[in-house]
């Protein structure tokens, strides 16, 4: 089988890079990538790694909306002899779901991002029109989370033809101690000191503003260095901050370039204190990388971190620094947790299982023989509460 993903760009911060996991992993399961993205990216990082399994890439160059958009995927999936199409995002949605119909070949779209809270009535219609609208034009939905099956159940009124299947990713490993010492040593923190990393982007709603109150609030002799990796549009705003108040500013340290998962082997714990979040793929990474996590329990972080792999707290600072202080002084809790993240991630997110459910649904919207049926593929309806008759 030959499976033409369709992404927006090849924006190394966007889905393009669970998509090159994909790409490795799905000859093992029975299919090979093509990628189409509707606009250039100036950073090369996903395309090499395409490269590197000799996956198609097709890069075109269309403005929002572009008319010629359908003719000239349609183009590139024929070219390619592309057996299903598989989008992500709103306007490859739309696209691809087009070209897929003029080629009659089945169309598979995956959720990545919802709103939980409609605007007003009239924004809640619209996204209801537009899942109907999914249903009508796409062979199957892929929903990453529980919490996004049931937002689509909300608005579609069932699950039929929707699955849910996690995103996966290429196993990080867990890195050496060698290379971990290295790194402790550059921050200059001392043997028994522990590192809590975040490698979330740096922008609205990640809420390292939020993490940065916590810190804030540790005792002041706690043992423990904060390192904010990555960068986004509210880095410089953080760095002000960090550097204007002498407590953080001895505590906590920036690594703009550093690889998120070079961060996170060396790391003894991940914060990912966020205040909103579907399936925060770099969480994900932390649990390949056998890291214990404190999360905020929002979106679908409660399907990533469990009791057994991480703490999950209320969106509050208090609350995040206690996690992180008890989590600091028990290090066999901090291992054990280790322990069980790194066999969650191979259980659930290695990019080998996420390419065998992918593959499943590819057969069975193809018809082939084996295939499984598409009932059986449908996520399960979610228990809704029952109402007292009064």
């Amino acid at each position: 089988m030959k499976i033409g993903h369709l992404v927006e760009s090849l924006d190394p911060c966007g889905v393009s890079a669970a998509v090159a996991d994909l790409a490795a992993a799905g000859p093992a399961a029975g299919y090979g990538l093509v990628v189409v993205a509707l606009t250039p990216s100036a950073q090369p990082g996903i395309a090499a790694r395409l490269d590197r399994t000799a996956t198609p890439v097709v890069e075109l160059n269309l403005a929002p909306w572009d008319p010629r958009a359908v003719p000239q995927v349609l183009r590139a999936l024929r070219e390619h002899g592309v057996d299903v199409v598989h989008t992500h995002g709103l306007r490859p949605d739309v696209v691809g779901s087009a070209a897929a119909a003029r080629l009659r070949i089945p169309a598979v779209s995956t959720l990545h991002h919802i709103r939980t809270q409609p605007a007003d009535r009239g924004d809640h219609l619209r996204r209801t029109a537009k899942t109907l609208a999914r249903k009508r034009f796409v062979t199957r939905t892929i929903a990453t989370s529980m919490l996004q099956r049931d937002w689509y159940r909300a608005a579609a009124g069932s699950t039929a033809g929707l699955s849910v299947i996690p995103d996966g990713a290429a196993d990080p490993g867990t890195g050496t101690p060698e290379a971990a010492a290295r790194f402790r040593r550059g921050l200059g923190v001392a043997e028994n000191e522990v590192v809590a990393a975040s490698v979330a982007p740096m922008r609205r709603g990640q809420g390292q503003d939020m993490l940065l109150d916590a810190v804030a609030e540790l005792p002041p002799d706690e043992p423990v260095t904060v390192v904010l990796g990555g960068d986004g549009p509210l880095r410089p705003w953080l760095e002000s901050r960090v550097a204007g108040d002498e407590l953080l500013s001895g505590r906590v340290v920036f690594r703009k370039d550093i690889d998120p998962v070079e961060l996170l082997q060396a790391a003894d714990v991940q914060l990912h204190t966020t205040r909103h979040d579907t399936m925060p793929r770099r969480l994900v990474l932390g649990h390949g990388t056998g890291t214990p996590a404190v999360a905020t329990r929002v979106g679908g972080i409660p399907e990533i971190v469990t009791p057994e792999t991480g703490a999950l707290t209320p969106v509050s600072a208090s609350r995040i620094a206690e996690e992180l202080v008890r989590t600091v002084r028990d290090p066999q809790l901090r291992a054990r947790r280790g322990t069980a993240a790194r066999a969650r991630f191979l259980e659930r997110f290695e990019d080998s299982v996420w390419a065998e459910a992918l593959g499943a649904v590819y057969r069975s919207a193809l018809g082939l023989a084996g295939a499984p049926a598409p009932a059986e593929l449908d996520a399960p309806e979610p228990v809704l509460p029952r109402h007292g008759s009064g």
